[in-house]
């Protein structure tokens, strides 16, 4: 293929292009502040789960000191009656001695009882802290997640901006590029997935930043200015200019 000398020199402008496309694309694909967001929100997913856990404890503690209490006050009721058939000179000596041994009992059953309900208060607490702490950090987490999210908006919106002015610029280069040869260097960008075309500097492809051969550098100091020549290492459109070294 043969293209204007100064034609193939576009196709460096045109490399840049696609350099600063493919490394903005990069970019976007490992940019920190989305695994930020993703951390930030795993954290928050643990401080929910461990507040529901902390919630559920709180609730069937509560419903089991409820239970435990209503107890106590079952056990009282029944030793108060107890009380007032022997304060009330009606029972028999038989059935004070049976009221004497239920209220002893009872006293205990009433005791055994509230230890349990203190047992439960202090349960209590260490799960009321629990759920303090679970909230806290979950309220951390999420002004966390949402100073990430912002920052992560922000990069992308700078990443869509560059890529727009340099997707508008590439255009306009390649708007200059005759038909055939801009089909060649796409068709080479895509096997090389960065760029079709290199500069020859020095006597070296800049591409694959590999020094041509002696027998290399002559095909391509003999061939025409206008014969689109590449390099035989990358596959690249070699770009003569007067850096090349030939």
């Amino acid at each position: 293929m043969k293209a204007d000398h100064f034609e193939q020199q576009k196709l460096l402008a045109l490399a840049d292009e696609d350099v600063a496309l493919t490394q903005l694309a990069h970019r976007k694909r490992t940019l920190p502040e989305v695994a930020a967001v993703e951390a930030a929100a795993e954290s928050e997913r643990t401080f929910a789960e461990a507040e529901v856990r902390a919630e559920t404890e709180v609730r069937d503690l509560d419903r089991e000191q409820r239970r435990l209490e209503a107890d106590v006050d079952t056990v009282r009721q029944r030793a108060d009656r107890d009380r007032s058939r022997i304060d009330s000179g009606a029972a028999t000596p038989k059935e004070i001695t049976s009221l004497q041994s239920e209220l002893q009992s009872l006293a205990r059953r009433q005791s055994d009882l509230e230890d349990q309900v203190l047992e439960l208060m202090e349960r209590r607490e260490t799960a009321d802290a629990a759920l303090a702490d679970a909230q806290t950090g979950r309220a951390a987490a999420v002004a966390d997640r949402e100073r990430a999210e912002q920052l992560r908006d922000d990069a992308l919106a700078d990443i869509a901006d560059s890529t727009a002015r340099h997707e508008a610029k590439r255009a306009e280069v390649a708007g200059g590029i005759s038909a055939p040869l801009l089909a060649l260097y796409d068709r080479i960008r895509t096997q090389t997935g960065t760029t079709g075309a290199a500069v020859l500097k020095a006597r070296q492809c800049q591409g694959c930043r590999i020094e041509l051969n002696g027998r290399e550098l002559a095909a391509v100091r003999n061939a025409d200015p206008h014969e689109v020549v590449r390099c035989e290492n990358c596959g690249r459109i070699l770009v003569r200019t007067a850096e090349s070294g030939l």
